[in-house]
């Protein structure tokens, strides 16, 4: 089915069509997400004590971990995981760079922001900062694939168009992280979120995942 919202075309078909399909695409992507989530917290353990000591050393005042408020599906707030990129004060110097903003739309990009640290920039380079919302995945406030999870002030700059993101549970990487990242504008990224939406299936989840691991691996756009 296709609808037309704002002049724009919009698919509302957001997960398969019978009701069935709808109901063991959903549990076996959740009990993927739970098992592989699991999976790389045991494997990864002795990589985020290292990650967490190089943190530490940059800035020992600061805690390795950073959280934010994102919005989850159907507008649910929830915490999500990082590991810290910035200077401790990072949220209180955001106000200062708004009107440098180098990405249109709802969302805040900056690639020479001056918050990040030395280790912040290799770590946000390679999207190793991110490994901590495998605590997300497993607790189920997101899932391994799905459209990136919002910050509550780009919310509220959303259009009803912008909102059928949040139709669904947000995710790790998705279409957007293995797209271009940062070399696309907000519209890019939303079109590319509702791409996914449309044709998720476990098969593109899976081929997804494989191209970030290739990322992390050979680092893209990424800042």
């Amino acid at each position: 089915m296709e609808v037309v919202l704002e002049g724009n075309p919009v698919y509302t078909d957001y997960v398969p069509e019978t009701k069935k399909a709808k109901i063991m695409y959903l549990m076996t992507k959740r009990g993927m997400d739970f098992i592989l989530a699991l999976i790389g917290m045991v494997i990864l353990i002795p990589f985020f004590v290292l990650i967490a000591i190089i943190i530490k050393i940059e800035d020992p005042k600061g805690s390795v971990f950073f959280y934010q408020t994102r919005i989850g599906k159907h507008e649910r707030p929830f915490r999500m995981y990082k590991f810290r990129s910035m200077v401790s004060n990072a949220e209180e110097l955001l106000e200062e760079l708004l009107d440098q903003n180098e990405v249109g739309g709802a969302m805040f990009k900056m690639k020479e922001d001056p918050r990040i640290t030395k280790v912040g920039k290799l770590i946000r380079k390679t999207s190793i900062d991110e490994l901590p919302q495998l605590w997300n995945v497993i607790r189920g406030d997101m899932s391994l694939v799905g459209p990136r999870p919002a910050l509550p002030r780009e919310v509220e700059q959303y259009t009803s168009l912008d909102k059928l993101r949040l139709k669904v549970t947000p995710g790790c990487t998705g279409l957007w992280q293995v797209s271009g990242r940062n070399n696309l504008s907000f519209q890019e990224m939303l079109a590319l979120d509702l791409e996914y939406i449309e044709r998720r299936s476990l098969w593109l989840d899976v081929k997804l995942l494989f191209k970030t691991v290739k990322i992390i691996v050979f680092p893209n756009s990424a800042y």
